[in-house]
């Protein structure tokens, strides 16, 4: 989608649309900081006023998503209230859905190599996503005993796997287009065959 370009002195909102466009056509390693500004309509030299280089604009890309992302995730956990297991399909369908709405944020986030632990605020943000699927976990064990209530953190991570798997093999372009099933129904199967092999989800 095109661009408005630099129009109203926020230079570095229209470097960041800039870049996001040049992600979703070329890749987050296909485009140069030239290119970034020649798409917002700027001077050569105008990105380094707010960024040393790609990477920390792709950086700055991937912290604003991770606020949307949270935002999304933490909007879809309350929605899915009061029960424990539709807030935790609720998060993860909120996943597929922010990869498909948001795609260059999408692969700035996880598909550009950013180093989320050498931002601060990056890894902030960051956290706050994964700690709502953490959240959403512990509320569909709390109803196991102690000593048989597996780690939440290890329910979240695993299911932030299989939620990347799910959105890089079926939820965007090939081989999606050919699965005969849709990344939402493969995703909800696959999260109850888990779930009930921890033992946190019963047979029925």
């Amino acid at each position: 989608m095109a661009r408005k370009g630099y129009h109203h002195g926020n230079l570095k909102e229209a470097l960041v649309e800039a870049a996001i466009a040049l992600i979703e056509e070329k890749g987050p390693t296909g485009f140069t900081m030239a290119e970034a500004a020649k798409q917002a309509n700027v001077s050569a030299a105008a990105p380094y006023r707010h960024f040393s280089g790609r990477e920390e604009i792709i950086a700055e890309i991937a912290r604003q998503g991770f606020g949307i992302f949270a935002d999304l995730m933490e909007f879809a956990y309350q929605k899915g209230q009061p029960s424990a297991l539709s807030a935790f399909e609720s998060t993860g369908r909120a996943y597929l859905a922010f990869a498909r709405k948001y795609p260059g944020y999408y692969i700035a986030m996880f598909e550009s190599g950013v180093q989320i632990n050498a931002n601060a605020e990056l890894a902030t943000v960051a956290n706050r996503a994964m700690n709502v699927l953490t959240q959403a976990a512990e509320d569909l064990c709390r109803h196991l005993p102690a000593d048989k209530r597996p780690p939440a953190s290890m329910i979240s991570h695993h299911v932030w796997a299989l939620c990347h798997g799910m959105v890089e093999l079926f939820a965007r372009g090939e081989p999606g287009t050919r699965s005969p099933f849709s990344a939402e129904d493969l995703l909800e199967s696959s999260m109850g065959i888990y779930l009930r092999g921890l033992g946190v989800l019963g047979k029925d």
